[in-house]
């Protein structure tokens, strides 16, 4: 691939995610995938619709991110919503499985991106449910600083 493609920047965020999660904590993971799946993302066909993470043996996957599949990959294409593993260090991992014993919590994925070295990472946020009044709230708010950016001083 030539290096004047490698620049663009991917960068696809989960918007639903920080409105029906109360994210307490974030971490860039990487994630495992094969040829087709990481030209997808080059190409910006992800969809995060109902995917979280959960520990499986210890170690941390993805579950329900749809990576379309790529159209010139012939027989080497991919299950669009196959589990994917996520990598981590095994500090980061055994905090979050701590946190993630306690009531309430999930992980959810923010966004995903191509980084500088060509590599699609993963932000992944550790989550509280939001109840619907913390939603209202949240939306009273972003109004509120809508309004002040859009008045004139």
């Amino acid at each position: 691939m030539a290096k004047s493609n490698l620049n663009k920047s991917i960068y696809l965020k989960n918007k639903p995610a920080t409105f029906e999660y109360a994210i307490e904590d974030k971490l860039t993971a990487g994630i495992v995938l094969t040829g087709s799946e990481i030209k997808s993302i080059r190409l910006g066909k992800v969809s995060f619709n109902d995917s979280y993470c959960f520990f499986f043996h210890n170690e941390l996957w993805i579950r329900s991110l749809h990576i379309a599949e790529y159209v010139n990959a012939g027989y080497a294409g991919h299950d669009p919503i196959r589990e994917r593993k996520l990598l981590l260090t095994k500090k980061e991992i055994k905090k979050w499985l701590q946190k993630i014993k306690e009531k309430g919590f999930t992980i959810v994925p923010l966004s995903i991106y191509i980084n500088e070295n060509g590599y699609a990472k993963l932000d992944i946020g550790l989550g509280r449910g939001k109840k619907l009044y913390d939603k209202r709230d949240s939306i009273k708010n972003r109004e509120a600083e809508r309004k002040l950016k859009t008045k004139d001083w």
